[in-house]
């Protein structure tokens, strides 16, 4: 067996139950999926519109699609008819653009809340006040907020992705205790990717994002 049938049994073997496998395929072909696929995964994520548009069709249909890349309201189109879970809602812009398509198109979408959490100004997201404002005055009722994303800072220092995480791991605690009729909805912490997955495991992630160590560096 290949490397990626291999890594996929790994993560199977080592992640605890309730924290779920994304395989991030993003910059990497059919025919790679197509290989984790054949090892058992059924969740992948992407993080460009056209290219996740231009992938969907060539693939089997019960692929669990996950978003985990800045969404632009003009790109909707290409990505809400396929996707099970928007992991990169990072402003109040993208929520009502959002809720408005979903609306015009009978659906319901579900989507993460992304919080700044790293260092670099680069990143996207909400701050810690913005996320209790929109959930204080939830008014979509074609969205479902699933619960919250992070992307720590990009760094070897794992003393400063510890707190990173720790903080995103605490708002999603201060949620819950604030709203708990959301107890049934709001279950999902989006947190680790192939450098720091451990430290997410140990903050409560739900969801783990691995690209690299499963497909190896990107191709395009």
């Amino acid at each position: 067996m290949g490397r990626i049938y291999e890594k996929i049994q790994y993560f199977n073997e080592v992640l605890p139950s309730g924290v779920r496998l994304i395989a991030v395929s993003k910059f990497h072909p059919v025919e790679k999926i197509l290989e984790a696929y054949g090892a058992g995964q059924r969740r992948f994520a992407e993080s460009r519109p056209q290219e996740f548009a231009a992938k969907v069709p060539l693939l089997p249909p019960d692929i669990e699609w996950h978003f985990i890349g800045h969404l632009q309201t003009n790109k909707l189109k290409l990505v809400l008819p396929y996707v099970s879970l928007i992991h990169s809602v990072d402003s109040l812009h993208l929520l009502e653009a959002i809720d408005r398509w979903a609306a015009s198109n009978g659906r319901q979408i579900n989507v993460l809340l992304e919080l700044h959490l790293g260092s670099e100004e680069t990143k996207h997201g909400f701050s810690e006040e913005e996320i209790l404002s929109v959930l204080a005055h939830d008014s979509f009722s074609n969205v479902i907020v699933k619960g919250l994303m992070g992307m720590a800072t990009n760094t070897e220092d794992m003393d400063i992705v510890d707190r990173e995480f720790a903080k995103i791991a605490a708002l999603v605690r201060k949620v819950r205790s604030i709203h708990p009729e959301l107890d049934d909805t709001f279950t999902e912490l989006s947190i680790g990717m192939t450098d720091d997955w451990p430290v997410a495991v140990r903050h409560g992630a739900t969801m783990i994002r691995i690209g690299t160590e499963i497909f190896g560096p990107r191709e395009y």
